[in-house]
């Protein structure tokens, strides 16, 4: 006891000295070791150690499922020595396909779900790595990355992995060290690989570093696993450049119709990390304490197939105030903080967008380069055996002779090494040889060998010596990666109303907006085109190529929507002064650089829409005579991929599309000269996808060419492919019921060929009649002269033999404004 107090055993210390330091420690620790995650693969400590655990224990995709308490086990015994339930719940997490964007592991069993459920005891759950996690392992055996002694030095761990993708991106993390947090959003991985791209390239073929904005361009926004929709790109804009920022998320919800009149509110996609149920509760708290009224029924229809949340309304509920109210209270409108904070050499860093993918490529340049010298020793190492064999076999009698009279294989591998001066390595290969190996043939694969191993030796060479080659392998591999795993956005990233819109800085004024049958499409002032006379050769709208020709021209406003309606009956939106503005003269801009248009989808419809009303509907007719209404609101959400606008049999196209009140009486006219009038409240109004019903009886070798509405003229100006036009009153066409075959509208003949088009006119209107080659004649109505039914017309255009008509349009501007410029142009 005494010996215990004695003076010379008791270390005096400053109480707060201490405790800064072992707080410092401490939170090094988790900063470092817990909680944020390295910019190089994008990954914890721990759910880099559960991964290299299952790749020890031989789980990639292709073998069966293990128990997950075995990889817990493995990865708590070997790498990670913390509880076990911390270890379960970041393997679980990198297996819910609503938490994790690209999925590391392949789960098996009950991962929980988004309403907050947890996963199944890891003893009844299974697990084995994901194809895309393979990519972060890829190439580990081959000396890429440093390895580390484990917490009780029996075993060796990756510092980091070589990651062929950018991980922190692509999947995104957060956590909460000390005194600091990381919240990094999952990005679309497409999106992600274009933008590394983009450096390279710059570096590559430029020789100039990459501009953050560039990136910006590239790298959209953050694209959730659950989908839903970003609003606005400010806080996008913030983050990329400062590495903080704020990012509003809103739900997907769309608006149905119920038999009885009234109407729903569906939520298919909520914002990222929001409890469907605990959503669900608070809606029906609002309710019930009357902060949202108008609620009659809420439940979670919900299944495999997707997400379906039912907010029924009552008859008198305005949807769209209901919905507003929703995103005031609840979380179907959430901000997601984004804060870039990763390890940077072991140090907590706040990184801008291009710092993270510059770093990723630091790291991929350090990977190959290792991978490169790894493979060049082993493919020299492998050479010089080679060399010795080749050797060997020049002089095969004589070694033979000398390992048969050799006492053992030691004084065999001296004797051969004395001769012949192989190494000690070579002499080995020698004896190890098998007999085969004295055919010819043999001889002739040992001589192949060699020689591809010199071209590999040449090249991985090459890869060290340059610089550039080696940015080129990585950008090779990268966009294997990206051929292999990329996926199409899931969140879409719309205007955000509270923001100052791009309209308020954008003049509002008349624009023409014109489309070739290729797709090529540009805006021009409305000035662009003089009136001429009838019979006029016209003025060069376009320049095309041969096989192209103008096929749409409008006349619009820059505010107004422009949806653009395909022969697949898809609708995607543009906003007019977002198509890019040419001179007259040039091709303009390819579609598919503006909308992402599917293969083997064209262009048939173009509409321009001020605003969405109720009360407002679209009709749309197919070439075989198919004739369709639905609501305009149900056209609200349209996606940057398109939306389906109306179903369509294999062999029928949409063609024409009308913006209507209800209380229209609708024209369809047939290239053989028939024409049928009925009135629109003959066409119930049906759903967005479905498939409509018959307009017009045609025969089998006739189509429709064009559909237009009794508001929109007086007269029927009908054009033929050679030219040849006439305008007709509209009183000569009677009123039938839908599904009829019509009556005779246009005499065809040889000289004017089949109808091309079809405008409802009136006399103060103007018209431009676009030929194939590219050719635009502007026409006033009053000028063109009115014939019967059956009959064909007067020349409107001259066209040589081997020119057609393409498509007439309709000038809509105020002629007494234009007329006045029209008038100035010399």
């Amino acid at each position: 006891m005494d010996e215990i107090n004695m003076p010379d055993k008791v270390i005096s210390v400053n109480i707060q000295e201490e405790m800064k330091k072992s707080y410092i420690d401490y939170a090094m620790s988790v900063i470092a070791s817990r909680a944020l995650p390295d910019v190089r693969d994008g990954l914890k400590p721990v759910q880099r150690r559960i991964l290299y655990s299952m790749s020890e224990l031989n789980l990639s995709p292709d073998k069966p499922f293990r128990k997950s308490a075995r990889i817990v086990g493995d990865t708590m015994g070997k790498y990670h020595p913390h509880g076990d339930s911390s270890i379960y719940d970041a393997m679980v997490r990198m297996a819910q396909d609503f938490s994790t964007r690209y999925l590391l592991v392949q789960g098996h069993g009950n991962y929980g779900s988004v309403d907050g459920d947890s996963a199944a005891a890891m003893r009844y759950t299974e697990a084995k790595l994901s194809k895309i996690s393979m990519e972060l392992l890829a190439d580990i055996q081959k000396d890429t990355v440093d390895f580390r002694a484990n917490f009780d030095e029996s075993l060796k761990e990756p510092v980091t992995l070589p990651a062929r993708y950018p991980n922190l991106l692509v999947n995104g993390t957060s956590g909460i060290a000390v005194g600091m947090a990381t919240n990094i959003p999952p990005h679309n991985l497409n999106e992600v690989i274009d933008g590394v791209v983009k450096i390279i390239d710059n570096n590559l073929l430029e020789d100039r570093d990459t501009d953050i904005d560039e990136l910006i361009e590239i790298i959209t926004g953050p694209d959730f696993p659950t989908g839903a929709k970003i609003l606005g790109k400010s806080g996008i804009y913030e983050a990329y450049r400062t590495g903080r920022g704020k990012v509003k998320v809103r739900a997907n919800v769309d608006i149905e119709p119920m038999p009885n009149g009234k109407q729903r509110i569906i939520v298919t996609e909520l914002p990222y990390q929001v409890n469907k149920a605990r959503l669900i509760e608070k809606i029906a708290e609002l309710v019930r304490d009357k902060k949202i009224e108008g609620i009659s029924d809420l439940r979670d229809e919900s299944d495999r197939t997707g997400m379906r949340v039912v907010i029924e309304l009552k008859r008198d509920a305005n949807p769209n105030v209901i919905i507003n109210l929703l995103y005031k209270h609840t979380q179907l409108q959430d901000t997601f903080g984004v804060n870039m904070l990763a390890l940077v050499n072991n140090e907590p860093k706040l990184l801008n967008l291009k710092e993270m993918l510059s770093l990723y490529i630091e790291h991929q340049k350090d990977v190959v380069t290792r991978r490169t010298k790894y493979e060049l020793k082993k493919a020299e190492d492998r050479a010089h055996i080679l060399e010795g064999l080749i050797k060997a076999l020049d002089f095969i009698d004589e070694v033979i002779n000398i390992i048969r009279n050799s006492n053992s294989t030691a004084e065999a591998k001296e004797n051969l090494i004395e001769r012949f001066q192989f190494s000690e390595v070579q002499a080995q290969a020698i004896v190890d040889m098998r007999l085969r190996s004295l055919t010819g043939l043999e001889r002739e694969k040992i001589e192949n060998e060699y020689r591809e191993l010199q071209e590999l030796i040449k090249e991985l060479k090459a890869i060290l010596d340059d610089e550039k080659r080696l940015y080129q392998v990585i950008k090779e591999e990268i966009l294997i990666i990206k051929e292999k795993y990329g996926d199409p956005r899931r969140t879409e990233i719309t205007y955000d109303d509270s923001e100052i819109r791009i309209e308020d800085m954008i003049k509002e004024e008349n624009t023409i907006i014109t489309m070739t049958n290729l797709g090529y499409i540009k805006r021009l002032p409305v000035n662009t085109y003089k009136s001429q006379n009838r019979g006029g050769k016209g003025i060069k709208g376009m320049q095309t190529r041969e096989e192209d020709f103008v096929e749409h021209l409008f006349v619009t406003t820059t505010h107004h929507y422009i949806l653009f309606f395909t022969n697949k009956g898809k609708v995607y939106r543009l906003k007019a002064y977002e198509i890019p503005e040419s001179s007259r003269t040039a091709r303009g801009t390819a579609i598919i650089n503006l909308l992402q248009i599917e293969a083997g989808e064209y262009i048939t419809a173009v509409i321009p829409i001020r605003e969405y009303e109720d009360d407002k509907y679209l009709i749309m007719a197919t070439r075989k005579g198919i004739i369709k209404k639905t609501g305009l609101m149900e056209y609200v959400n349209i996606r940057n991929s398109g939306l389906q606008a109306i179903g369509l049999k294999e062999d029928d196209e949409l063609i024409e599309v009308k913006y209507t009140d209800n209380k229209q009486e609708v024209f369809l006219v047939t290239k053989f000269g028939q024409c049928i009038r009925f009135s629109e409240e003959d066409v119930r109004t049906i759903g967005r996808t479905s498939m409509g019903v018959r307009g017009m009886n045609i025969n089998n070798d006739d189509e429709v060419v064009g559909m237009q509405l009794a508001s929109q003229g007086t007269d029927l100006l009908i054009v033929s492919e050679k030219g040849i036009g006439k305008k007709t009153s509209l009183d000569e066409f009677a009123i039938q019921r839908r599904g009829g075959k019509g009556v005779k509208c246009y005499k065809i003949t040889e000289k004017t060929g089949n109808v091309i088009g079809v405008k409802c006119v009136t006399e103060e209107q103007e018209i431009m009649i676009i030929t194939i080659g590219g050719i635009v004649i502007r026409l006033r109505v009053k000028e063109i002269s009115r014939f019967g039914r059956v009959t064909s017309g007067v020349k409107l255009i001259n066209v040589s033999e081997d020119i057609k008509v393409a498509s007439i349009a309709k000038v809509r501007e105020d002629l007494e404004e234009i007329n006045e410029v029209i008038d100035n142009i010399e």
